[in-house]
């Protein structure tokens, strides 16, 4: 299996965007991915961006990007109130987000929704992502749901155990509102992380998965 590394001296990273459609999309997708690297650097700027999310879970998504980004030095947390399962109909203004966004950050990594999900709001995401930032390194997450459009990812990060654990436990912390549904347990999260890590040959057993469309070699 061919390997990169996500950094080093001359190509490290030092910004990170991650976008979400909603509260937990971003902590279920790539939670582990952004504990390791900011394990690895803490001088990483990260920009997290929700889109969609009522009080509670504004507090939610609030609580939960604290825990992620704990060891993240400088940092900037958006959660925007644009109706759940309505973002495509508020095309325009999010539009708009996104083209403030591209003029006051420029991001290394964008960590966003996949093209293939089958959730509008998060192929909103996706779209628009691509649409504004045309020359950046994507990594498109996946999010297990009921709608079953798990697919065959391309790019995987191994994730140790200690932060597979980490990233369970911050989502059953901070989104407690979530806990009662079905498919919000430990062993959805876990056994993804498991399956991917096994599918990756990861040392640890775990990993996150994505899809990468373009990826660019050498300078």
């Amino acid at each position: 299996m061919l390997k990169a590394t996500l950094g080093g001296q001359k190509n490290a990273l030092r910004r990170i965007l991650c976008l979400g459609a909603h509260s937990d999309d971003i902590e279920i997708g790539c939670g582990g991915t952004v504990l390791r690297l900011l394990k690895a650097n803490r001088n990483i700027e990260v920009y997290w961006l929700v889109f969609s999310a009522t009080r509670k879970r504004k507090r939610e998504a609030l609580t939960s990007a604290r825990l992620f980004l704990k060891d993240a030095d400088k940092k900037r947390v958006v959660v925007r109130a644009y109706r759940d399962g309505f973002l495509p109909y508020n095309g325009a203004k999010i539009k708009q987000e996104f083209e403030r966004l591209k003029n006051s950050f420029a991001p290394d990594l964008i960590l966003t929704h996949t093209r293939h999900d089958l959730h509008q709001d998060h192929r909103l995401i996706c779209e628009l992502t691509w649409n504004t930032f045309r020359n950046h390194l994507i990594l498109e997450y996946e999010i297990p749901k009921y709608d079953g459009d798990l697919g065959a990812p391309n790019f995987f990060v191994p994730v140790e155990e200690g932060d597979c654990r980490k990233k369970i436990a911050h989502l059953q912390q901070a989104f407690r509102s979530q806990t009662a549904k079905r498919w919000f347990t430990e062993d959805t999260f876990r056994g993804l992380m498991r399956l991917r890590g096994m599918e990756s040959n990861s040392p640890s057993g775990f990993a996150e998965a994505f899809y990468c469309r373009k990826l660019t070699f050498g300078d």
